[in-house]
C-alpha cells in the first residue's frame, strides 16, 4: 500500500454524486492509495479538512432549483460564513468535480486546485466523468507518484469489501428504542396511518392517494411550505426473491465490522445486530435502476464467460450506450439484473452487499395540511407511479407503491417520518395577497397554505388549479367550494380534457390579467408555482409576463425585469419536481 491517501467528499441528493465518489474511491484503492469516502456534512469546521491529512476531492451535485443537497448544507453554510478568512484554505490542495459556484468559493478562500472540472452530475453521469477522471489521475499521480514497481490492480480484480458480515447463532433480544425529539433521519417518528383514500375516479388512469398520518406525541411542528420525509420499504415479494437468489435466510442476524481503519463506520441506520430482513427490506435499494458502479463490482465475481463479458461491457466507458439501453431506458431494477445474471449472482459474497447496493434514499412530499386545521396530523397527496416499459412487468415507484399498499383497515400500519423546512415561504403580513398556481398534486403545499392562512384570518388567497377532468381528478373540490363560499379564497380552474381545445392553468392566468395586475402591482402580492418541472412552470412565467405587458404597458424586457425583481424579493417562488 502506498503512503499516499485521498479523501473523497460528496454532496449528493439522489445518489449520483455519491456513486461517482465511491467509484473514485475504488479507483484510488486500485492505485494502492489509502482512501476515505464521506458525505460533506462531516466537515463542519475548517480544521476537519486538515485533520484527515489527505488531499480532498469534492464531488457535488445540485438538487431542485440549483440548491445544495441535504448532506452538504452544513458545509455550504460554512463556506458562506462571513467570519471565514479569505486565506483559510490556502494550504489545501484539492480537486473539484462540481458546479461553478462551489469552485468559485474554493478560489475565494485561497484553495489550490490541482484539477477542476465544471461538471453537472444530473446529466448522464455514467460516462461523462471518464475524461475528467483520466486527467485527474494523470495529474494526481504526477504529484503523488506510487512506489516504484507497484502497478495498479486490474479492473476485474476484486477489492476487499468495506464490511464483513458475522452471522449470529441466536436471535438477539429486541432492544427498546428511545425516541429523539424532534424526529431525525436516523430516528424518525413512526406515524400511524389514519386513512389512505384514492381521490381520483376509478376510471382515471392515475391513482392519487390522500393519506393522513397521526403524529401525536412526536413534538413535530410544521408550517405551510414544509415537507415530510420518509424512507420506503422494498415490496415483500422483492425481498423474498432477493433472499432466494442469494440463498439468504431473512430471519438470520448478523453484525458488521469495517475491513479497514479508513472505511467509514458501520451505517448508523443499521442496528447492531441486524436481521437480513431489515437489511433487504429497509436499507438496500434493490428496486432502483443500477448505476455503472453496480456492474463494475458485479463483474469481479463473474466466472461465466458470457456474463463476464457483458458485465465488463456495461462497466466500460464505451459500453454506456448499451447500459442505457439495457437498464435506464426500460427502467430495469438491480434485482432484475441479478436474475438476468444467475451464474454471477450465485457467486456473489454477502460481504459485498453494501458495496453493490446503495442505501434507500429518503423521499419528500409537500405537506398538504395545516396543524391549525388538523392538529396532530400530516396529510399528503401521493400520485402512485406505475407504467409500462418494454419489460413484461409494469414499472412501479418504490415509495408511492409502498404508501398505497398501507391499509389501516387491516390493523395499525406506520410510516417512519420526519419534517424539514421546504423551499416555499409565505408572507406574515395579513393584508398581503397570495397567488398560487398548483396543477395536479402541485396543489399540496397550497392546501396547507390556504388552511393555515384562513385559520389566521388571512383571506386574500387566489388559487389556480388545473387537472384533466372536473369529474375525475379535481382534488379537494368540496373543500375549495366551502372556502370560496366562506370568502377565504378565490378559485380559478382549468380542466384540460373537458373540451375539444385543451385549457391549462397558464391560459387562466392570462384570462385573469386585471385581477393579477391589481394584486401584484398595487397590493404587493406574492406569486407561487408548484408542480411538474416540464413545460408548466415556464408557460406560467410567460403568461405572467404577458399580464405585465398587457396591463402595465411594459415591454418584454421590462416584464422580465419585473419578474426578476419579484424573485429577488421572494415575491415569486417556485417548487417543481421532475
Amino acid at each position: 500500500m502506498s503512503s499516499h491517501a485521498l479523501l473523497v467528499l460528496f454532496g449528493s441528493q439522489t445518489g449520483s454524486a455519491q456513486d461517482t465518489a465511491e467509484r473514485i474511491g475504488r479507483q484510488a484503492q486500485r492505485r494502492h492509495m489509502r482512501v476515505r469516502v464521506e458525505a460533506l456534512d462531516i466537515i463542519n469546521d475548517i480544521i476537519f479538512i486538515f485533520v484527515f491529512n489527505m488531499p480532498p476531492l469534492f464531488v457535488c451535485a445540485t438538487t431542485g432549483q440549483g440548491d445544495p443537497p441535504d448532506n452538504m448544507k452544513k458545509f455550504w453554510r460554512f463556506l458562506f460564513r462571513k467570519s471565514l478568512p479569505a486565506d483559510s484554505l490556502c494550504r489545501l490542495d484539492c480537486a473539484v468535480l462540481a458546479d461553478v459556484l462551489l469552485t468559485k468559493l474554493f478560489f475565494v478562500h485561497g484553495c489550490i486546485l490541482i484539477y477542476l472540472y465544471i461538471f453537472l452530475l444530473l446529466l448522464r453521469p455514467n460516462g461523462v466523468s471518464d475524461p475528467w477522471l483520466i486527467s485527474f489521475w494523470q495529474k494526481t499521480l504526477s504529484l503523488y507518484p506510487p512506489p516504484a514497481g507497484l502497478a495498479p490492480l486490474r479492473e476485474e480484480e476484486k477489492l476487499p469489501p468495506r464490511y464483513v458480515f458475522h452471522f449470529l447463532d441466536e436471535v438477539p433480544d429486541k432492544q427498546t428504542e428511545h425516541l429523539q425529539t424532534p424526529p431525525t433521519p436516523l430516528q424518525p417518528f413512526p406515524a400511524r396511518v389514519v386513512f389512505n383514500q384514492r381521490v381520483t375516479h376509478p376510471s382515471h388512469f392515475q391513482d392519487v392517494r390522500h393519506i393522513e398520518l397521526d403524529i401525536t406525541g412526536s413534538n413535530i411542528q410544521y408550517s405551510a411550505g414544509d415537507v415530510v420525509m420518509m424512507r420506503p420499504c422494498n415490496a415483500a415479494e422483492d425481498v423474498e426473491q432477493f433472499c432466494q437468489l442469494l440463498k439468504l435466510d431473512p430471519e438470520r442476524y448478523f453484525t458488521l465490522t469495517p475491513t479497514d481503519s479508513s472505511t467509514a463506520a458501520v451505517p448508523a441506520r443499521l442496528p447492531q445486530p441486524c436481521s437480513v430482513r431489515f437489511l433487504v427490506e429497509q436499507f438496500l435499494d434493490i428496486s432502483a435502476v443500477p448505476r455503472r458502479s453496480f456492474f463494475e463490482v458485479l463483474a469481479t465475481f463473474a466466472s461465466n464467460e458470457l456474463e463476464r463479458d457483458k458485465l465488463l461491457e456495461f462497466s466500460s466507458a464505451q459500453g454506456q450506450d448499451a447500459l442505457h439501453s439495457y437498464c435506464n431506458r426500460p427502467r430495469r431494477t438491480a434485482l432484475e439484473v441479478l436474475a438476468d445474471f444467475p451464474h454471477t449472482t450465485v457467486e456473489l459474497s454477502i460481504d459485498y452487499l453494501l458495496d453493490l447496493f446503495p442505501e434507500i434514499q429518503p423521499r419528500s412530499f409537500s405537506i398538504a395540511s395545516s396543524l391549525l386545521q388538523h392538529p396532530n396530523r400530516i396529510q399528503i397527496l401521493v400520485a402512485v407511479v406505475k407504467y409500462k416499459s418494454m419489460l413484461f412487468k409494469p414499472r412501479k415507484g418504490l415509495c408511492s407503491s409502498w404508501l398505497a399498499s398501507l391499509d389501516p383497515s387491516t390493523g395499525d400500519v406506520y410510516v417512519p417520518l420526519w419534517v424539514k423546512k421546504g423551499s416555499l415561504s409565505f408572507p406574515q403580513d395579513p393584508d398581503t395577497p397570495v397567488i398560487m398556481v398548483g396543477p395536479g398534486t402541485g396543489v399540496a403545499p397550497f392546501r396547507s397554505a390556504i388552511q393555515e392562512r384562513a385559520a389566521q384570518g388571512k383571506m386574500a388567497n387566489v388559487l389556480f388549479f388545473g387537472c384533466r377532468s372536473e369529474s375525475k381528478d379535481f382534488y379537494c373540490r368540496s373543500e375549495w367550494e366551502e372556502k370560496v363560499q366562506a370568502g377565504q379564497m378565490i378559485l380559478v380552474t382549468a380542466f384540460s380534457r373537458d373540451q375539444e381545445e385543451k385549457i391549462y392553468v397558464q391560459h387562466r392566468v392570462k384570462e385573469q390579467s386585471k385581477l393579477l395586475w391589481d394584486l401584484i402591482a398595487k397590493k404587493n402580492a406574492f406569486f407561487y408555482i408548484a408542480g411538474s418541472a416540464k413545460q408548466m412552470p415556464a408557460s406560467v412565467c410567460d403568461a405572467l409576463k404577458e399580464v405585465f405587458q398587457k396591463e402595465g404597458g411594459m415591454s418584454e424586457n421590462q416584464a422580465q425585469e419585473m419578474l426578476d425583481a419579484m424573485e429577488k424579493a421572494k415575491r415569486f417562488q417556485s417548487e417543481t419536481w421532475s
